[in-house]
């Protein structure tokens, strides 16, 4: 895996918290110069929400070749993490057979017919 796309998830998630930062900082900078009324705690929660709001589509729109990097990254892992366990179910249930096989082949009378009840 290339440099570039070994970080992805990292790249998209800090990407998308500075375009949520900048995007704060613009509302914040409305709110205090009043061209968004804000007052007191629930006017920042309200500019929070708002920069929220704004933030999500731009990202949406501007990151979408990192998000696709990040999805293949994230497929990638999965399928190797899938495939692995696959193998280890595997080994341990060829494991298990040959014990099985094992257990039978050292008790024959286990395995031979009970002889018949005569009255």
């Amino acid at each position: 895996m290339s440099s570039s796309k070994s970080h992805a998830t990292l790249r998209y998630t800090s990407m998308r918290a500075s375009i949520f930062l900048a995007c704060l900082l613009v509302t914040t900078l409305l709110g205090h110069f009043g061209v968004i009324p804000v007052v007191g705690a629930t006017g920042f929660v309200f500019l929070v929400l708002l920069a929220a709001l704004v933030s999500a589509p731009i990202s949406y729109v501007v990151l979408s070749k990192q998000r696709d990097e990040m999805s293949a990254q994230v497929v990638s892992k999965v399928s190797t993490i899938r495939s692995r366990t696959a193998n280890r179910i595997a080994e341990q249930n060829a494991e298990e057979d040959a014990a099985d096989d094992a257990a039978r082949a050292a008790s024959p009378a286990a395995t031979a017919p009970a002889p018949a009840q005569q009255s």
